[in-house]
């Protein structure tokens, strides 16, 4: 048995390199024998702006990046052949729009929060698979509580804190805390709140980071 391993995993629920990211990280650590993974998911918001609803994905990429549509169309075919290598399904058809996520991070926090060591991650996975596999909009209220439900969490517990401002200051003040970090993309993986590793890295990358702080050699 190694160190355990802290990570705070900095990202949106709508940031397909989140996805990719979080996908080779446990894929990693599954690769290893004994390790004890702390992961904590850090809220980050791509698009804070947005109003209910949300809008046209493409329309905002384009101006957000200056890509052209060619551009976006490559783009988003290579996260769909990276996501395939690592068992995530992007389905391009139904992902079109950008929505807000503050509220999906209230969530997250709370339920970080809980008597269970997985909750978390069992929420942020649901959240990832509605959005970008079946193209839901997870800024809805009904939306995120059916989500917490397929994660295996008290909907009417989700409900109430959806219904009130629970936990925003919290997530508000997490949000800031990253930014004064340096954090200005994502995903951003902090390990043992030392060592930063950026972006949806390959899986090799993320087990040789694993088995150096953990102590477990291959």
């Amino acid at each position: 048995m190694g160190r355990p391993v802290r990570v705070d995993f900095v990202s949106d629920v709508v940031c397909p390199w989140c996805a990719i990211g979080l996908a080779s990280l446990l894929t990693a650590a599954q690769r290893i024998e004994g390790l004890q993974l702390d992961l904590h998911f850090q809220p980050f918001e791509l698009d804070p702006d947005l109003a209910p609803g949300g809008e046209d994905l493409q329309q905002r990429l384009m101006r957000k990046y200056g890509m052209s549509a060619e551009q976006y169309r490559a783009n988003s075919e290579a996260i769909r052949a990276r996501g395939a290598e690592l068992g995530f399904v992007f389905d391009l058809d139904k992902r079109t729009r950008s929505f807000n996520t503050f509220d999906a991070h209230r969530l997250l926090h709370w339920a970080g929060e809980r008597d269970d060591a997985q909750a978390q991650l069992r929420l942020k996975q649901a959240l990832l698979t509605a959005y970008f596999t079946e193209g839901l909009d997870v800024s809805d209220h009904a939306v995120l509580v059916e989500i917490v439900a397929q994660a295996g969490l008290p909907a009417d517990e989700a409900r109430a804190v959806l219904g009130s401002d629970r936990y925003a200051q919290a997530v508000r003040q997490d949000e800031a805390h990253w930014r004064q970090a340096g954090i200005s993309a994502v995903p951003s993986l902090v390990f043992n709140q030392q060592h930063l590793l950026q972006g949806g890295q390959p899986v090799d990358t993320f087990e040789q980071a694993l088995r150096q702080l953990s102590g477990i050699v291959g």
